[in-house]
């Protein structure tokens, strides 16, 4: 005889969007903060590590393919779109994985906030300076903070060891 199945314990990881949202408004709040307060590469040292200043990135993390004559636009534009899709497809149909579900949230947050940014002005506003002494991090912004996080996030779901279930199941 068929029972139907049960659904797994726990909201659905749509439920999870509202971060993806506080992700994406603080990220933009941001961005226009600093685009109203800053030159292009006007920097505020605010820390002996740390400046808030204004860079324009065209390219992707680490300004990978900055320096290409513009193709990168439509091709970032494409992978967010798909990444994004993707992402909320997981979400829809994952239900009860917590930790799986916020990664894909601040990833997928962080996603449209550059997302925004490329069709709007062909670049990322980066804004995050780190360094120490003549030696800089990447400029960086709330999106990519979150991307970052969203992905050790899901590196350590992936370590987790699923619980073992002994016994038929009701």
């Amino acid at each position: 005889m068929n029972t139907p199945e049960r659904p797994s314990p726990g909201p659905a990881g749509l439920a999870w969007l509202w971060l993806s949202g506080l992700v994406l408004t603080l990220d933009q709040i941001t961005k226009l903060a600093v685009v109203r307060a800053l030159e292009l590469h006007e920097a505020i040292p605010l820390t002996g590590f740390f400046n808030l200043v204004r860079a324009h990135n065209p390219g992707a993390a680490f300004s990978l393919f900055a320096d290409q004559p513009g193709w990168q636009r439509g091709f970032f534009i494409a992978v967010a779109l798909v990444a994004s899709g993707f992402i909320l497809h997981l979400l829809r149909k994952t239900r009860g994985r917590t930790l799986f579900c916020v990664a894909l949230a601040l990833i997928l947050g962080g996603a449209v906030g550059n997302l925004i940014d490329r069709v709007l002005y062909g670049y990322v506003i980066d804004f995050l300076d780190f360094y120490v002494g003549r030696w800089h991090w990447p400029v960086f912004n709330v999106a990519d903070s979150a991307i970052t996080v969203g992905a050790v996030l899901l590196v350590l779901d992936s370590l987790r060891k699923e619980p073992v279930q002994s016994g038929p199941q009701p």
